[in-house]
């Protein structure tokens, strides 16, 4: 073989190599069930009572991650003289123009892409944005309701429904009239004044021409039943479609993982006398709830201990009681932990002890009993918490993984690198930490046990007593 020949075949066989430690060492990956989420659009003339059928399809819904998004919050800031023009009732707030769709738009679309986003506060009386904002993370459903909520076409392809709400202009000016007369401040003569002047002809300009478009049309609004039970059974349709692909991605994430190696990043704590001691007394069903609360603090402890390897320290030089100088390390940053409720609150004693002042955030996931879907019911967490240096992350038990997998993306999305997430678990179920570790490599886990897959969650019943 010649040696142009040569080079050549050495060339492909190493980028062959290469390639297949790129596919070897690529992510997997996870979408929580609120990415993509659907969003209803529900327009109509000012007092048509968009908002009043919007609140009953979300008690219809009854879920917890349903939410109404008022376009009202997206109007722009008023300069002085506008400002001025607008208290004397002599400035068009109804048109297209009053809106800032650029901001709505950028909120929806990070929505849609599971991310966190901070929503404006406006004040009616001020005619201006407040400076304070409103955090709004993870809802499966949006309903948008304001008289222009079908006008931007860009947030129209994004809607998954489009509703007209109709209603005879009279009974919209009265509406208007107790409305801003009781939560705005106005006056009827001011309100009447921009009626004519501003909001019936907006109306005609541009939002009866969103009829056209809408799927549908609902005359009377909340008084409309069968209107509303026709929507609450179309979202619902949506809801379950997406909990039948997530769960579908879940068991994809499962299969695809069964022959892969656990990584480096995964710390099993060595299996010396006392850990077995202590697993021995903490597995007995003779153990009394007294005993158990004691040696599962110990083994909590540990754990946290272990985590602390993972942290990031820098060189500190100290002096000695004897008048020595000793060079050590010292805390790089904040560490913090976050308890998925409510086993991870069993290990808090055993942190405690370990970091007195530790900051500690919580977030409630439950498996949905009916699809045993993972659902996010509840969640807390420092606002800075993008910023501390290690993020700890406690759950007394995992088995599947699913419960882990979208508490670790929860802290991606608020800002926290992979790299900085330590996950401590006394149980781990060894398919659930190849799923983990597969869509977020970076991450640590320790544990103290492997245990077969899917095992029944009992620790916290014998934390807690029930």
């Amino acid at each position: 073989m010649d040696t142009g020949a040569s080079a050549t075949l050495q060339r492909a066989t190493e980028e062959a190599a290469m390639s297949k430690d790129v596919l070897a060492t690529q992510k997997a990956h996870y979408s929580p069930p609120w990415a993509n989420m659907s969003i209803v659009g529900v327009a109509g003339s000012s007092g048509s009572g968009k908002t009043s059928l919007a609140i009953e399809i979300v008690k219809a819904l009854d879920l917890p991650w349903v939410i109404i998004m008022s376009i009202d919050s997206f109007y722009k800031s008023l300069n002085e003289e506008q400002n001025r023009l607008a208290h004397l009732n002599e400035y068009d707030l109804d048109s297209p123009a009053s809106i800032d769709f650029d901001k709505l738009y950028e909120c929806l679309k990070d929505l849609k892409q599971g991310k966190r986003v901070d929503i404006p506060v406006y004040s009616f009386p001020l005619h201006q944005r407040l400076d304070e904002t409103v955090s709004l993370y993870s809802p499966h459903v949006v309903i948008l309701e304001g008289n222009l909520a079908l006008n931007d076409q860009r947030i129209l392809a994004m809607l998954d429904m489009k509703i007209f709400v109709e209603a005879d202009l009279d009974v919209c000016l009265s509406r208007r009239l107790v409305r801003d007369v009781r939560d705005r401040g106005r006056d009827i003569e001011g309100i009447i004044k921009q009626w004519f002047d501003w909001v019936k002809p907006v109306f005609l300009k541009y939002i009866e021409p969103q009829k056209e478009i809408a799927d549908l049309i609902v005359p009377r609004g909340m008084q409309n039943k069968m209107a509303i039970a026709m929507i609450t059974n179309q979202l619902r349709q949506m809801l379950k479609d997406k909990s039948i692909r997530h769960n579908a991605e879940l068991e994809r994430l499962g299969q695809g993982v069964e022959d892969t190696e656990l990584g480096e990043n995964f710390t099993l704590l060595e299996h010396k006398p006392q850990i077995r001691g202590i697993g021995t007394i903490l597995r007995n069903l003779a153990t009394s709830q007294e005993d158990f609360v004691f040696y599962f603090n110990r083994l909590a402890a540990i754990l946290i201990e272990k985590a602390l390897d993972f942290h990031e320290y820098l060189p500190a030089k100290v002096t000695t009681p004897a008048q020595t100088h000793y060079t050590g390390v010292r805390s790089a940053g904040i560490i913090s932990a976050v308890a998925i409720l409510r086993g991870g609150s069993c290990l808090e004693t055993g942190l405690k002890r370990t970091i007195p002042d530790c900051l500690t955030g919580r977030m409630l996931i439950q498996s949905n009993l009916r699809t045993a879907e993972p659902e996010l019911h509840y969640l807390k967490l420092f606002p800075d918490i993008a910023q501390h240096k290690t993020v700890i992350l406690m759950d007394s038990q995992m088995s599947s993984g699913g419960a882990a997998l979208m508490a670790v993306k929860i802290l991606v999305d608020h800002g926290v690198a992979e790299g900085k997430i330590v996950f401590v678990t006394c149980l781990a179920g060894k398919r659930g930490l190849k799923r983990l570790l597969s869509v977020f490599p970076q991450i640590q886990v320790v544990t103290a046990n492997l245990v077969d897959d899917y095992e029944k969650r009992w620790i916290e019943e014998r934390y807690f007593g029930c």
